[in-house]
């Protein structure tokens, strides 16, 4: 399975750091083994896609209606049509803030499908849940209720992100990622079967260049959803470096 890297802005990134991203297409272009992706915020969007067509662009949400009276808000259709190939939906950050529901995940990921979108699930535990021994059994649930009937392999990655690790520079043991992502597998399959097989299974957590090649040989780790060091080439690169080793 290719792995796939894909970087997360958040929201940071102006019309000067476009030529940022053309330096981070540069240096990932050799890779060619290993999938890679910018998810920028929606002012970007159009301006890189159109910069750099060689690299895949992706947003970091979308509404689950196609148009409407929704101020402020970013269909599927107009990700497309700024030319993202991808969007996260799910992220920890809008299900704490947003107060995003499994629900409403379910209907952005089916959305992002039907505007010919691929989508990056993310799904992930708090502290005091990890704590409280229940970390698996929050993820599996969340997974149960934020991936619609309609999952495949071809168009869904599902992110792992510790939510106590983003940012924080902390990450899970070996042990528990592997864990993590086995159970996220075994769901995976007994609900899609063969494409339950082929999904890929993204980290998500303070993954770097000094630890992506310990995380990315973890079995079920399938690539990673990297925040701050998306954020410029000379961080960015010796993740992707470390997963084409990997791959």
């Amino acid at each position: 399975m290719r792995k796939l890297i894909a970087g997360n802005w958040k929201m940071n990134g102006l019309m000067a750091d476009v030529a940022q991203i053309e330096a981070i297409a540069a240096a990932v272009a050799p890779h060619s083994g290993v999938d890679t992706a910018l998810c920028l915020p929606a002012t970007l969007i159009g301006p890189a896609a159109q910069k750099v067509p060689s690299m895949v662009i992706g947003g970091q949400d979308c509404h689950m209606s196609v148009s409407g009276a929704h101020t402020g808000c970013v269909s599927a259709a107009m990700l497309k049509d700024a030319g993202a190939a991808v969007t996260i939906v799910g992220h920890s950050e809008r299900r704490a803030a947003q107060h995003e529901s499994d629900a409403d995940i379910r209907g952005k990921a089916l959305a992002a499908k039907a505007a010919g979108l691929s989508a990056i699930v993310c799904v992930g535990e708090t502290e005091a849940e990890r704590d409280a021994g229940s970390a698996v059994a929050v993820v599996l649930s969340q997974l149960d209720g934020s991936l619609p009937d309609e999952a495949a392999s071809a168009w869904l990655a599902v992110a792992y992100e510790p939510v106590w690790a983003i940012g924080t520079g902390r990450i899970p043991s070996v042990e528990d990622v592997a864990e993590m992502h086995g159970a996220i597998r075994a769901n995976l399959e007994a609900r899609f079967g063969a494409d339950g097989s082929a999904v890929r299974i993204l980290y998500g957590g303070s993954m770097n260049g000094d630890n992506a090649a310990g995380l990315l040989a973890i079995p079920n780790v399938d690539g990673g959803l990297i925040g701050g060091a998306s954020l410029g080439a000379e961080k960015f690169l010796p993740i992707v470096a470390a997963a084409a080793v990997g791959g």
